[in-house]
């Protein structure tokens, strides 16, 4: 028998890629997940993550645990929350990024409303820019949103992802073309990695659309106008990466992370939990081949 305890330990190093950090999400001391993951390691009898003093990285088996992992927790969790579904009411203000929208968040939240009839779901689609100000200002009881990596706030990272450029199948850019960029109005994460991702490198640019919603983005990328930063596991149908014939720089990691507002309440944890245990990717996700 695999123990639910250990696996959400190994679950949570996986994701955080750091013995600390998921010490610090779950709540317990670093000994204990590390604990957590040897024993785990020694019950299937084969290492799950290659560790050094700088960095974690999954084996092999580890991505397969990891999926292992996903589905046993959620079948706890859903067993969990049918014998305490009527203890959890109230309203959750959730606030989410346009382009999240796109993944398979949809189902995970008709699957909690299911589980949870009694919670009043209130849900607010955004920049990330302006559900951190709405968030800041009360109006949010959770977000989930997008930000560039930086120093432990507090916030559970769901995953990590990175920018690429995409655009058009055939986009006839090359490298030594000034770049026509399609981005979000400021502020935005993907626009100022873009632009200063360009303006590093020296490469002349010019912005061919602003739109501030993602099917306008999508469209304008659609017609040929230019490329945009989009996070790699999140792309929108119909676009692809933009490969290295376009000499175009590289953009850098990003983070998917829950917030908590000014109050934690039993309806917005039960939503956590029902995000961390998701698989969120879109549904003709691949992985990239460029970028």
């Amino acid at each position: 028998m695999l123990d639910p305890v250990q696996l959400r330990s190994f679950a949570a190093v996986a994701r955080a890629r750091s013995f600390t950090r998921a010490a610090a999400t779950l709540g317990v001391g670093q000994s204990t997940v590390s604990q957590h993951v040897r024993r785990l390691e020694a019950t299937v009898g084969r290492p799950l993550l290659d560790r050094d003093t700088h960095s974690v990285s999954l084996t092999v088996d580890g991505e397969a645990m990891l999926e292992f992992a996903a589905t046993i927790l959620d079948a706890g969790d859903r067993a969990m929350a049918h014998f305490r579904a009527s203890r959890v009411h109230g309203r959750v203000r959730f606030g989410v990024s346009e382009d999240l929208v796109l993944t398979r968040l949809p189902a995970v939240l008709a699957d909690f409303r299911r589980r949870h009839p009694e919670v009043d779901l209130e849900l607010t689609v955004g920049l990330a820019g302006g559900l951190e100000h709405r968030l800041d200002a009360g109006e949010l009881d959770l977000m989930f949103a997008k930000r560039l990596p930086g120093p432990d706030d507090g916030r559970l990272v769901v995953r990590r992802d990175r920018f690429v450029w995409v655009g058009a199948p055939g986009l006839p850019l090359g490298p030594g073309d000034p770049v026509p960029v399609v981005a979000y109005p400021p502020p935005s994460l993907s626009r100022t990695a873009a632009v200063g991702a360009l303006e590093a490198v020296g490469r002349p640019w010019r912005m061919a659309c602003t739109s501030g919603s993602l099917s306008g983005l999508r469209a304008a990328a659609l017609a040929g106008l230019g490329v945009l930063a989009h996070a790699a596991t999140l792309v929108p149908d119909g676009l692809e990466v933009v490969g290295d014939r376009a000499g175009l720089p590289e953009l850098g990691p990003v983070e998917l992370v829950l917030a908590h507002g000014r109050r934690r309440s039993d309806p917005a944890e039960a939503l956590v939990r029902s995000i961390r245990t998701a698989d969120l990717r879109p549904e003709s996700w691949t992985p990239p081949n460029g970028g």
